[in-house]
């Protein structure tokens, strides 16, 4: 999970690499955010993903995604 101070600290980097540029150290620890950024992500879809179910209803023949 990424915390808003993370978050916070994403924009800050940002902001700073679009007004003159970042240290190296920054741009290292601006790539390790955005890496758990994109992982937390990642993992928020595939558990949203995983929940939904296609169901087969029977009685009248159709179908339905169930979450």
């Amino acid at each position: 999970m990424v915390t808003d101070a993370e978050i916070r600290r994403i924009n800050e980097l940002a902001k700073k690499a679009k007004q003159g540029g970042l240290t190296a150290a920054e741009k290292e620890e601006q790539q390790a955010l955005r890496r758990k950024y994109i992982d937390a992500v990642r993992a928020s879809l595939k558990a949203s993903l995983d929940s939904i179910r296609f169901v087969e209803d029977l009685k009248d023949g159709g179908h339905r995604w169930k979450h």
